[in-house]
């Protein structure tokens, strides 16, 4: 069979310039845009083709964080057409979409042609089309590599759809707080999450009558709301929110919180709460992925003793350092670990241990620290200053001995990250030993523990 190049595609691209329906091309593999035609790039406010080099298919077709399931939908092949209904929030329309794959020069490219099949939620077969949407935002949730991905795709796609100026969620946390932990914004809306971390639960008490009873909240005028729940009011007003539509996420018959929409236009606000209670169940089941998925992270990257981070985190944490900014490595080795595990037993070397991680807490707190072996710890200081980092030392020597937990230490400091990170390691770790070396030759020691 003779190959396609992608001149060739190009040219047929010419025949569907004009047609009535929605025409795009996207790279399967970089889900880049390589074409639309005069309709869509009307409807998606693109003037040109040169406007979508470089755009993703999902950020302008979908307006979504990550790329949807059409591009990994193992149907597709080069031939045939796979035909599905589909929720299009950037236009708000439920579209009739058929896909099939172009090869060329080696690439895999997705061809969609989209028909118009009408406005969700408008029709008379109501229920029939509440479930498309439901589906297709679930559809787009499931693809996001990561639960927390998932949460913020379903955020972005509820808010959306429902033409909403923010949608959130709320999680109890512990001492009765609720806090709104996640958070999409429709664009010119100042975000809201940072004012709204520690929310009272007694604040939403009304609202959590209703929730117990498997009911949602709508309120279409926030001012009527003013003299039977206050403290609510007090909440709600200052946000400029108008209108708004919560529901409650229940878990073992118990509520962990609840999520929403604020100012979503009033023709949709019995629409939102059946939609909201049907995503819930969801969205719970999310939540608890993600829970899972933090307690695996925690047991992956957290000494179980110190409750510092491991060299797993450490490995990762230098990975990330930023080249711009300055960086600091504090080397420490507990000095006589061993002798105190076999003196005193392990429960000692343990608490040796432990003292020596609260004395690097203190000192450096808020920055980066790991146990990287039995008696090594590594504390790590993005953007700290050499004449800082300099004084929280000479402050945690004070300390140990105070806390009679002596370290060896080591350090190197840069001004800034570009210099690779094994090696200024391996240089704070050569300044510790020498410290080492130092300290039991004056001591005339091996080993032993420090006794303050």
């Amino acid at each position: 069979m003779e190959k396609t190049s992608f001149d060739e595609i190009r040219k047929i691209w010419e025949f569907y310039e004009e047609l009535n329906e929605i025409v795009y091309v996207a790279d399967m593999d970089s889900h880049e845009l390589v074409y639309m035609n005069r309709l869509a790039r009307a409807i998606y406010g693109i003037q040109s083709l040169k406007e979508i080099k470089g755009k993703k298919c999902h950020e302008v077709i979908s307006d979504s964080l990550t790329p949807c399931a059409l591009c990994n939908d193992k149907r597709l092949e080069q031939g045939s057409f796979v035909e599905e209904v589909c929720y299009r929030p950037v236009v708000g329309k439920r579209m009739l979409v058929k896909n099939t794959v172009l090869e060329a020069d080696g690439r895999r490219y997705r061809f969609e042609l989209a028909v118009n099949i009408g406005e969700l939620g408008r029709q008379d077969n109501e229920y029939e089309l509440n479930e498309v949407v439901i589906i297709e935002g679930l559809r787009i949730a499931l693809a996001a590599p990561t639960p927390e991905k998932s949460i913020e795709v379903l955020m972005e796609y509820i808010g959306q759809y429902f033409e909403s100026e923010r949608a959130y969620i709320f999680e109890e946390v512990e001492n009765g707080i609720c806090r709104n932990t996640y958070e999409w914004c429709a664009g010119g809306v100042a975000p809201q999450k940072e004012n709204l971390q520690n929310v009272p639960v007694e604040v939403v008490s009304l609202w959590y009558k209703r929730f117990l009873n498997g009911k949602s909240v709508i309120v279409s005028n926030v001012e009527s709301v003013r003299e039977k729940d206050p403290d609510v009011y007090e909440y709600l007003k200052p946000q400029n929110i108008k209108s708004l539509v919560v529901s409650p996420l229940i878990s073992e018959n118990k509520i962990i919180g609840f999520y929403g929409v604020d100012n979503p236009p009033e023709k949709f606000l019995s629409h939102i709460t059946y939609m909201l209670q049907i995503m819930g169940y969801f969205l719970v089941s999310v939540l608890r992925r993600r829970n899972l998925v933090r307690q695996l992270e925690e047991l992956c990257f957290l000494d179980q003793l110190t409750g510092i981070g491991n060299r797993h985190a450490m490995n990762d944490a230098a990975a990330k350092v930023m080249p711009e900014k300055s960086i600091g490595i504090l080397y420490c080795d507990v000095m006589g670990l061993k002798r105190e595990n076999d003196s005193m037993g392990h429960n000692a070397g343990d608490a040796l241990l432990v003292r020596a991680s609260e004395c690097l807490r203190r000192a450096f707190g808020e920055y980066a620290l790991f146990r990287v072996g039995g008696d090594e710890f590594l504390v790590l200081c993005e953007g700290i200053s050499q004449e800082e980092m300099q004084e929280r030392i000479e402050a945690m020597k004070v300390d140990m001995h105070r806390a009679n937990a002596l370290m060896a230490l080591g350090s190197v400091w840069r001004g800034d990250g570009r210099e690779n990170m094994d090696d200024l390691i391996a240089e704070a770790d050569m300044q510790m030993y020498a410290d080492k070396m130092e300290w039991y030759a004056k001591n005339r020691l091996n080993d032993q523990p420090y006794h303050h």
